[in-house]
């Protein structure tokens, strides 16, 4: 069986700008070469290129090895606090179609070619042959289980009397399989590929993904930093739940920690700093997981955000597109087996609604996203009207925390743990298999 090719959505806006190096073909012509800027056609159904308007258009290489293309002004990091734009370099075929009010520009390459930028963006290509083989394997699971259940769980929300319950999920897109972002996985061009450990992690693990239940593909999520305890799907996607990813601690005795789930336990977890996998300080393994952007917060296992009255209220009204007035309090009503808050009570002078999922509550509590949503929290300085001066959390972890921890992964890797050892921890019961 032949590596399958992927569709990977990488920038959308109303002009975009790129060089062909090399000789690429397409719309007739067979030279194509050298920089060019397309744009949106007068009603957006077409793409403009040279003058001529065009339902689509794609250019494809001569050469797949030698061949490249650059896009300019890609973002990376959608609204996340290190967001910005960067030029990136890629293989393969690209395709720039109309959608709706702008232009989208796809890379069309294959998955294992795919898996190298992934597997270079998402991390160091520094880190452990270990880790690398094994977030090699997990990169490749996700994805062809994406393209493989394209109408599987969708973005969703439900409001339902006071409250407010969304999530996002990863297969949301419809005109390519997945984005190049952290909404899926981080690909980011052949430019980030520095080390051949990179290349021989995804060579020498060619077609190999999890599977369960027989042969059905895993859903494998991974996050940087799960906090000491991993999450179950169901607490930050739809109301189901799968048999390899399980609430354990990212530890070696994976059964050692309290129910995270009753308040008590919860706050002194997460008011402390217990042993784990992910529980380090160590600079270099650090610098292993996480790229230079995803340095400028360097507390990702324990870690504080205080606001003002003015600030908090400000985002929860506006993130809600309500008036809540000023925020009095906010009460955990539901926390997942990691201390993650799944529906937090938010109330105010002039009201109070429940939201949830984890993700909705990192978005409504932040500029771009809170760190994660395993958090307790201080009230400072309450008025004789109840209204606190300033709210302080406390936080534990960076992102879902469901799946592999990137951080604690990088851990075992250092400590002597095989890349299968690794499998094995973050997603029990799972099973290896080559597909092609």
């Amino acid at each position: 069986m032949r590596q399958p090719e992927i569709a990977v959505g990488i920038v959308s806006r109303d002009t975009i700008a790129f060089t062909l190096s090399g000789i690429y073909s397409g719309q007739g012509t067979d030279i194509i070469t050298g920089r060019h800027e397309v744009s949106l056609s007068p009603g957006g159904t077409g793409v403009v290129w040279n003058g001529t308007v065009y339902p689509s258009l794609e250019f494809v290489p001569s050469s797949y090895e030698g061949d490249t293309f650059t896009l300019e002004g890609v973002t990376i990091g959608v609204d996340f606090h290190w967001e910005r734009r960067e030029d990136q370099l890629f293989r393969g075929t690209l395709r720039i179609i109309p959608n709706g009010s702008s232009l989208t520009a796809i890379n069309l390459i294959g998955v294992e070619d795919y898996l190298v930028s992934v597997i270079s963006s998402e991390m160091s290509s520094s880190c452990s042959l270990a880790l690398l083989r094994a977030h090699a394997i997990i990169s490749r699971s996700w994805v062809l289980a994406q393209m493989e259940h394209k109408t599987g769980s969708k973005s969703e929300y439900r409001a339902k009397g006071m409250e407010n319950v969304k999530w996002w999920d990863h297969d949301d897109h419809s005109l390519f399989d997945v984005c190049a972002d952290d909404h899926c996985q981080r690909y980011q061009g052949v430019g980030r590929v520095k080390s051949p450990n990179v290349l021989s992690a995804v060579t020498g693990t060619r077609g190999t993904v999890l599977t369960y239940d027989g042969e059905r593909l895993c859903d494998t999520r991974f996050s940087k930093c799960c906090g000491g305890v991993m999450e179950r799907f169901s607490s930050c996607w739809e109301d189901t739940d799968y048999p390899y990813l399980q609430i354990r601690r990212d530890a070696p005795d994976t059964a050692d920690f309290p129910d995270l789930t009753i308040e008590e336990n919860a706050l002194r977890w997460i008011e402390n700093s217990p042993e784990a996998f992910c529980n380090t300080s160590d600079t270099r393994i650090i610098s292993q997981v996480l790229n230079n952007y995803d340095r400028e917060h360097t507390d990702f296992y324990r870690w504080e955000e205080t606001y003002t009255q003015e600030r908090i209220s400000r985002l929860v009204n506006s993130r809600l597109e309500t008036n809540l007035g000023e925020i009095t309090d906010l009460i955990p009503v539901e926390r997942g087996g990691s201390g993650r808050i799944v529906r937090l009570l938010i109330t105010g002078t002039k009201g109070k609604t429940v939201i949830g999922k984890e993700l909705f509550i990192r978005r409504v509590l932040s500029e771009s996203h809170l760190r994660s949503s395993a958090f307790t929290v201080e009230k400072i300085d309450i008025s004789p009207e109840g209204v606190p001066a300033q709210f302080r959390l406390h936080g534990a972890g960076w992102g879902h925390g469901v799946g592999l921890c990137q951080i604690g992964a990088a851990v075992m890797g250092e400590k002597g743990y095989s890349s299968e050892d690794i499998l094995r921890h973050y997603y029990p019961g799972a099973k290896l298999t080559i597909l092609y």
